[in-house]
């Protein structure tokens, strides 16, 4: 199922907030990406929000990723604000060392 490998991606609890919010904007990006074409959006998505809304409290990009499900069910003509990270450097390996 591919919103385990979503959830995978977004679960971390020790990540500043902006960086969560690009989390949860490219976790979005990667499930919406992943749906088949002939598949319904608003049953997926509630199925999607349902199977990882237990994280909302503890992983802050699973709360932005849910947030975006809302938006997109709530008004779904308008577009939602996504954007790709920009690039910048985060550290490497001894930054994700320290992170663990």
């Amino acid at each position: 199922m591919m919103i385990e490998r979503t959830l995978t991606g977004l679960r971390g609890q020790h990540i500043p907030p902006a960086r969560a919010k690009e989390l949860g904007q490219l976790g979005y990006m990667q499930w919406l990406g992943a749906l088949p074409g002939h598949s319904s959006y608003e049953y997926e998505a509630v199925r999607a929000y349902l199977d990882v809304a237990m994280y909302i409290r503890t992983d802050p990009a699973v709360a932005e990723f849910c947030f975006l499900i809302c938006e997109s069910l709530r008004f779904p003509l308008q577009p939602l604000d996504l954007g790709m990270p920009k690039p910048r450097r985060r550290g490497g390996a001894r930054e994700r060392r320290q992170q663990v």
